[in-house]
């Protein structure tokens, strides 16, 4: 069999994985705290025919060496976690990270997850979960019943006006963590993460210092897709798409030229 088809089928399968990519970078547009995605590429083992540097006579060694490819695949999904654009709210509870960091969030099973979305809400009980799951902050957080209004300082502390009281009550703080490699966290859906041994340790500290991303209340974070770029990716990749399917074509025309004349 022609190498080539080969090849080619590697090349569409690779582009069919990265228009996926890109499909869903697009379906997230208008996701709060999303971070795109890219695909990793890479090219396949080579079969050496002649070595570079090999002795073709005496004293004489190839320049060059013969090697043919045996095509491409994709061998990672990469997040790129730059800071999406700030949109202003009128909800006490909308809160943006302004710079690195992550909300921390328990799961049901009482592991710890973590998200750049700030849409939170509270449940039943008074305490600050997360709008989609209800899934509970982490440390947790519970606003008195008969609180007025919340504020949430750039630092994380949470405070409430409640009656009868000349000054807000501080009832609790958020914690954030950052990682050092946060592209090795494992996305999970539902705007979360989890970490991974690629991640490294989740390293705690307080919102507005020592590096960590102050907390912007009344305001959300974009998802950082650029659309525009996106469809020049996926006319790119299409294009791409089309001339490994031309490859494919022509190889066949070739064998089938060679069956009905020999």
């Amino acid at each position: 069999m022609h190498p080539a088809l080969w090849i080619s089928k590697t090349g569409l399968d690779a582009q069919q994985t990265d228009i996926a990519v890109i499909s869903n970078n697009v379906a997230n547009a208008s996701t709060v705290g999303f971070k795109k995605s890219r695909a990793v590429f890479e090219d396949l083992l080579y079969q050496k025919v002649n070595q570079a540097g090999g002795v073709s006579a005496a004293n004489t060694k190839l320049p060059n060496g013969l090697s043919v490819g045996a095509g491409t695949k994709v061998v990672a999904t990469q997040k790129l976690f730059t800071q999406g654009n700030m949109v202003t709210t009128d909800n006490s509870l909308d809160l943006m990270i302004e710079g690195p960091g992550f909300f921390e969030v328990q799961m049901p099973d009482g592991s710890i997850s973590y998200t750049r979305s700030g849409q939170f809400s509270m449940d039943d009980q008074g305490q600050i979960v997360t709008s989609g799951s209800g899934f509970v902050i982490q440390p947790a957080i519970t606003v008195p019943q008969d609180a007025k209004s919340i504020t949430v300082s750039a630092e994380g502390e949470v405070s409430v006006k409640v009656p009868g009281a000349a000054e807000n009550q501080v009832i609790g703080q958020f914690t954030m963590s950052d990682f050092i490699n946060p592209s090795g966290l494992e996305p999970m859906g539902q705007n979360l993460y989890l970490e991974t041994g690629a991640s490294g340790a989740p390293i705690q500290g307080t919102a507005a210092l020592n590096g960590m991303g102050a907390i912007r209340q009344g305001a959300l974070e974009t998802s950082n897709v650029n659309v525009t770029e996106e469809l020049v990716n996926l006319i790119e990749s299409q294009r791409i798409y089309e001339m490994n399917s031309k490859v494919i074509s022509s190889v066949d025309q070739m064998l089938s030229y060679v069956n009905q004349n020999l």
